[in-house]
């Protein structure tokens, strides 16, 4: 029996040991409440530092949007340059689009040149040589201007944009690209070598296209650079001074010109207004000087015509579309008459001149560009052909050089 009671003692001893060790004790109240407090404080931490996580993903969410938004218009308007302009026409055929297709041409159009790229390299340290300017020559049309270049130099892209036609013409460009730009012009690269783009190609403002050299119909090495707008050639010389080899200016406003109020869908920026017409079958110098509001002396004068001259077709002569022709051909002998008897009165009262009063005598100088002529130049300047000739110890018939400075007073 006391066997017996000490092995249940000993049982109940050790069931009631495990029970006490599991079993938790109560907490105090101010363990209770510190608890509370710093999970509070976890959980407000945690919160804060959720929504600084959520804001910086917003913005750099934003941020990527936004780029990839630009990298997008970028991309598109580099894809489909001035489409809304061109109406969508793409000819990988012709250089001239009004051919084949039904173009709208605006009153006037605002061309950005601000990322223009000189389209040629320099050579040591020699200025851009222009070989043959813009108008016509040798009986026909020259459409751009002929850059002095070697065989073998380097091409580049005038401005951003995609190359629509790249070919060879035997006789004319030889190798050649045209590449249109977001701003609405068309650059055409003539007398290439050898290509570096494909038809569709992507390019950027000075990226290189092309070497130069002298295929197709060409008497030396040369780069034909033009610059049309709706197929339209634009002389370059407008856009572009090679001597300082930079834009005019950054934004353009090219207008169409009005032929006796109508639109000629001849774009132009200079102030002369100077446009050329190429001779068809059944034209006539008093045709031409009716359709563009001149007269035929006036004709003559400007492409060193006779009235008895016989026109060839295809052959291009240079034609003014000023309103004001017959007023201002009015002023010029006005100016003649007030010039003959202020150099009679001169004559005759024999008056010195002080050289205070030379002083006081502005000196007026024009600058050569491209298409210039006597008549013009003293048309401008409210003075005659003799007195130009007079200031400058020229001829009539002296060829006028680029970029060389004519006294005009």
């Amino acid at each position: 029996m006391i066997i017996k009671r000490l092995i249940s003692l000993c049982a109940a001893a050790f069931i009631t040991v495990p029970l006490i060790a599991i079993s938790p004790e109560k907490p105090s109240k101010d363990n209770s409440l510190f608890v509370n407090k710093v999970d509070k404080r976890m959980s407000a931490l945690m919160a804060d530092r959720v929504t600084i996580r959520k804001n910086l993903a917003i913005k750099e969410l934003a941020a990527m949007n936004a780029k990839s938004l630009a990298d997008i218009e970028e991309r598109e308007r580099l894809m489909y340059p001035a489409d809304e302009l061109y109406n969508s026409c793409w000819d990988d055929e012709h250089v001239d689009l009004t051919r084949n297709n039904n173009l709208d041409f605006p009153d006037s159009c605002e061309i950005n040149c601000s990322n223009f790229t000189l389209p040629i390299n320099h050579r040591f340290n020699d200025k851009i040589r222009i070989t043959s300017p813009f108008g016509p020559r040798w009986h026909r049309m020259h459409y751009g201007i002929d850059l002095d270049i070697d065989t073998g130099d380097t091409i580049r892209a005038a401005f951003d944009g995609k190359v629509r036609i790249r070919k060879y013409d035997r006789y004319g460009y030889g190798y050649y690209l045209v590449v249109r730009h977001p701003n609405g012009l068309e650059t055409v690269y003539g007398h290439l070598s050898k290509f570096f783009v494909h038809e569709n190609s992507i390019v950027r403002s000075g990226d290189a296209i092309a070497l130069g050299g002298s295929t197709g119909r060409s008497t030396g090495s040369h780069l034909h650079f033009e610059t049309r707008f709706l197929g339209k050639a634009i002389n370059p010389a407008e856009i572009i001074d090679f001597g300082t080899e930079e834009p005019r200016k950054e934004v353009f406003v090219f207008h169409n010109i009005k032929i006796r109020g109508r639109k000629s869908n001849i774009y132009t920026t200079s102030k002369e207004r100077m446009v050329y017409y190429r001779i068809k079958s059944g034209d006539s110098l008093g045709r031409i000087a009716h359709l563009y509001g001149t007269t035929i002396s006036q004709l003559c004068y400007l492409n060193g015509l006779r009235r008895t001259s016989v026109l060839r077709i295809g052959q291009s002569i240079r034609c003014s579309t000023r309103p004001s022709s017959k007023t201002n051909h009015h002023k010029t002998t006005v100016a003649k008459k007030t010039q003959i008897k202020s150099t009679t009165l001169a004559k005759t009262t024999k008056k010195v001149v002080t050289d205070k009063t030379a002083e006081t005598n502005e000196i007026i100088y024009h600058k050569i560009r491209t298409g210039d002529s006597l008549y013009e130049i003293a048309l401008h300047y409210g003075t005659t052909i003799n007195k130009l000739c007079e200031l400058n110890n020229i001829h009539r018939n002296t060829i006028l050089k680029l970029g060389k400075k004519l006294r005009c007073s």
